[in-house]
């Protein structure tokens, strides 16, 4: 089988190995692939898998050889899923490698908003502690989590594991999903959506990115906040409103936030965001630790040899049958 990965570098930038895909076929790995460069290096291929590179209709017409497509993540919104399944072409994604990694993040972002421990160890670096008349100092308030609420908008893996880490915390959680759960976790709550805005100290945000869920942090729904809540978002970028949250962030409406995702990535110079009040951006990262991707490129892996075996697995489409 000849097999290509047209974008493999932020999975593997060189701290992971190959060497499984190679006992499956013949691969090729190229860090980054432009839209461009996508079919030449594709043609020829049995087998290619994507993370970022984008194979819609048009393209994926041009790959005579095609037989499989894996996308290296859990959102397929990169691959026209139905294009590829009216050509008979499983397409499959990587589902739960990352929920522990993610939900860290949620606290990652959290703890620094409520202690600001990133800023306070540069103040000391400059030699401000060495100088102060005191036996220490702090700039901004420290906020303790115990007795916050935590409200979480999407209650799956993701959602439950950031709950079960505010319930370590102290916190209390309130959550909302469009589907009503069967049972609520001990010491959560399940509430309205708009009830999840005003009663939270923290609202964070994951949900998958749907027409529904487009925006559903509006400046409305902001405007519900209480002024000394923050909001964290590390699912999907355009969720949020970027020039409310803008809006919100400057004018005081909210305390903070923090952002593992922004609605373009990379963002454009002038979103408003990169330089609004006291909002604090990573580069979507959250997915991104070692033992992550390590579990991330197991099951890539796995993906394609089920495939070989004809039991494909993890399939997303709907594969048209033959004849």
């Amino acid at each position: 089988m000849n097999i290509v990965v047209l974008d493999g570098y932020t999975l593997n930038p060189g701290d992971l190995t190959w060497k499984d895909m190679d006992t499956l076929g013949q691969c090729t790995v190229y860090d980054r692939t432009t839209p461009e460069e996508t079919v030449p290096r594709a043609k020829d291929a049995e087998i290619v898998l994507t993370n970022k590179t984008l194979l819609f209709s048009d393209v994926i017409k041009q790959l005579a050889k095609l037989k499989y497509i894996g996308v290296l993540a859990t959102g397929y919104n990169v691959v026209d899923v139905e294009a590829a399944g009216n050509l008979r072409i499983p397409v499959t994604n990587v589902p739960a490698y990352s929920t522990r990694s993610v939900a860290q993040m949620v606290f990652a972002h959290l703890l620094n908003l409520t202690q600001h421990v990133g800023h306070h160890a540069e103040t000391v670096r400059g030699g401000r502690w060495t100088s102060n008349p005191d036996f220490c100092y702090w700039d901004m308030p420290l906020i303790e989590l115990v007795g916050l609420t935590m409200g979480i908008i999407g209650f799956g893996r993701i959602g439950k594991a950031a709950a079960k880490l505010a319930l370590a915390f102290g916190m209390k959680v309130i959550a909302y999903d469009v589907v009503t759960p069967s049972g609520m976790p001990e010491g959560c709550q399940f509430v309205g959506l708009d009830d999840v805005f005003r009663r939270s100290d923290v609202v964070s945000l994951h949900c998958p990115l749907t027409p529904q869920t487009k925006n559903i942090v509006n400046k409305q729904r902001l405007a519900l906040m209480k002024k000394t809540a923050f909001l964290i978002n590390i699912s999907r970028g355009p969720i949020v409103d970027e020039q409310a949250l803008d809006q919100a962030l400057n004018n005081e409406e909210i305390a903070g936030a923090g952002l593992d995702v922004l609605s373009s990535e990379p963002p454009e110079k002038d979103n408003p965001l990169l330089k609004a009040r006291n909002c604090f951006i990573t580069p979507h990262i959250a997915w991104a630790t070692r033992s992550a991707r390590q579990r991330l490129l197991k099951v890539v892996v796995d993906n394609v040899a089920a495939f070989l075996a004809g039991k494909p697995q993890n399939v997303v489409n709907e594969v048209k049958a033959t004849g």
